[in-house]
């Protein structure tokens, strides 16, 4: 069995790898793009720049994690509730922390119903 002998290596490069474009230089055989492509737009990114996110979508999740004796919880659904109406208007994201913001608040709001329904019943049994 015989073994191929040893490669010369390419011309430009002493081991053997092949010849690149030099940096900077688009890809291709003939120095271009491929046809039909063309270079890409916006500086070689093809996707959107990043939505802003709405103030009051945050501002409505941070009132509804922290409460503040239940004024927190009904700030947390105004704002909650505004920033849902924003977004649909301007597109801009947040709509999640919104949505967690609105179920925050109604907790925050049912925990104060139940204080009050416990607190009430209580207070008018005698103990």
């Amino acid at each position: 069995m015989t073994y191929p002998g040893p490669q010369q290596p390419a011309a430009g490069d002493p081991h053997g790898a092949p010849d690149q474009p030099a940096w900077g230089q688009p890809p291709g055989p003939y120095g271009g793009y491929p046809p039909g492509y063309g270079q890409p737009p916006y500086g070689g990114y093809p996707y959107a720049p990043p939505r802003r996110t709405n103030g009051m979508a945050v501002a409505s999740m941070v009132l509804g994690i922290l409460w503040l004796y239940w004024i927190g919880s009904i700030l947390a659904l105004v704002f909650g509730y505004v920033a849902k109406q924003q977004i649909r208007q301007r597109g801009d994201s947040g709509s999640g922390m919104a949505t967690a913001g609105i179920v925050l608040g109604w907790v925050g709001i049912g925990f104060l119903v139940l204080g009050l329904v416990f607190g009430l019943a209580r207070t008018s049994s005698g103990y």
